[in-house]
Order: structure tokens, then C-alpha cells, then sequence
């Protein structure tokens, strides 16, 4: 778990600060208004509404743009796009499994974009099936650092609400529960008064692949690359390496 929980702050952190913050906005966007579509505009009778809602809010995402991302998903105002999700399985330098989760309203440029980006980076697209096995479909919360909010803290606040771990991160903890329990163990957090950046389902890797500096550089590269695309969403891959290896890699 340690390479993801890594992996997941380092992407938080990059984020934050990235130049490409409006590409950012776009995606989180896309995320309420199908969420909105798939459950119903209103955030209090549908979960994941109220989670993509949150990460948004998290994100600086301004709330008019959440506001009309929530109506034009809901039908209350016209535009909305007519999203699809598809999963792109492959391999990354030095064997590396990645997950490519795409939302789009246009498979062709999708898939155009994925393949590309994988064969300038140096990995290639894969079938179906093959590097799906090694990751689990696990709910993700992430905690930041605050005063009084330690490990037990936490475990105090969601052990009765299914969390199955609690690690901790470069600048917090990840919870991570079943699927069906992460709506559960974030209002455990939210009664326990414990503010979280995220929580949203996510695919964790069972058996991971270390990495050195010039391996973990190569992946990046071709995260970045398939981030680029307006049309994927999320790329979760099962490489670890150590913290000095990682601090570096970022550096450069």
C-alpha cells in the first residue's frame, strides 16, 4: 500500500500547483456533472455527488462552475455531454501495470490518446484483462495534517465504519475501506469533526514493482502524458520506490 498512498500525495501535491490547473477544473467537473446525471443533482441524497462536489471545492474549483456542472448533469439546464467510461489496460516501462480510467463523449479521440501517449513514453497498450488482476476496486480517503489528528485519531473515528487500513502519507493518512463502506467511514470522519481532502473509489495495486530513479522517471513521464488527455480521468499504476527516489524524480 505504501507505493499508492505515496503515489496519491505526490499527485495531490503536484496538483495543487500545476500549471495545467484549468485541464484540472475541467476534469473535476466532468466528475459532478456524471455524478449528478447518474445519482441526481441533489448532494445530500447522493453520495458520490457529494464527494466530487467536495474534491472540487478542495481543488479551488469556483462554485459557479460547480453550480451549473450540477444542473447541466441533472437536466435543470441544457448542455450537458453524454459521458461514457471506458478502462485502458497496459504496461509502463521496466513492467510497470497501468489502469487508465477515461470519461469521454468521444471513444475514438479517447482511445487516439491513450495510444499515443503510451508509445511516446514507452509503454504499450494491452488487452483487456491483463493488469486489471493485480489491483483491487477499494475505497480512498485521503486525510491531511492537523494539529490533534494522528493515526489513532483516526482509527478511533472509522475502525466501526469499515475501514480495512489506515496509512500514512507524506503530509497525512489514506484510509482505505470496501467500496460499499466508504460513504460510511467518511461521515464517521465528518462526526469525529476530522476534515479529509478526498474520498472516492480508486484501484489499488496487490502486488507492486520498485523502481529506481531512472525507472520512476520513465513512469512519470508517462502518467503525465496520459494526464494530458481531456479525456482520461485517473491512471493508477502499482510502482513503488523510496521517498528520497520519489523527492528526486520530482525535482527534475
Amino acid at each position: 500500500m505504501s507505493g499508492h498512498s505515496k503515489w496519491a500525495t505526490t499527485k495531490h501535491k503536484k496538483a495543487a500547483i500545476d500549471a495545467k490547473r484549468g485541464k484540472l477544473f475541467a476534469k473535476l467537473i466532468k466528475n459532478i456533472e456524471v455524478a449528478a446525471r447518474t445519482g441526481g443533482g441533489d448532494p445530500a441524497a447522493n453520495p458520490t455527488l457529494f464527494d466530487a462536489i467536495q474534491k472540487a471545492k478542495k481543488s479551488s474549483v469556483p462554485n459557479e462552475n460547480i453550480d451549473r456542472a450540477v444542473k447541466r448533469g441533472s437536466g435543470a439546464e441544457a448542455g450537458g455531454a453524454d459521458y461514457q467510461t471506458i478502462m485502458y489496460e497496459g504496461y509502463g516501462p521496466g513492467g510497470v501495470a497501468v489502469l487508465v480510467e477515461a470519461l469521454t463523449d468521444n471513444r475514438n479521440r479517447a482511445s487516439s490518446d491513450v495510444r499515443l501517449a503510451f508509445s511516446r513514453a514507452g509503454g504499450s497498450l494491452a488487452d483487456p484483462g491483463s493488469v486489471s488482476y493485480l489491483f483491487s476496486r477499494k475505497g480512498v480517503i485521503q486525510v491531511p495534517a492537523a494539529p490533534g489528528v494522528d493515526e489513532d485519531a483516526i482509527l478511533d473515528a472509522v475502525l466501526e465504519a469499515g475501514a480495512e487500513e489506515v496509512n500514512p502519507a507524506e503530509e497525512g493518512f489514506e484510509i482505505v475501506t470496501a467500496p460499499e463502506d466508504l460513504v460510511t467511514a467518511r461521515k464517521a470522519l465528518q462526526e469525529a469533526g476530522i476534515d479529509y481532502d478526498s474520498a472516492e473509489t480508486s484501484f489499488v495495486p496487490s502486488v507492486e514493482v520498485e523502481l529506481g530513479l531512472d525507472g520512476v522517471k520513465k513512469i512519470l513521464r508517462l502518467i503525465d502524458a496520459l494526464e494530458d488527455s481531456d479525456d482520461v480521468q485517473n491512471v493508477y499504476t502499482n510502482f513503488d520506490a523510496p521517498d528520497e527516489v520519489l523527492a528526486e524524480a520530482e525535482e527534475d
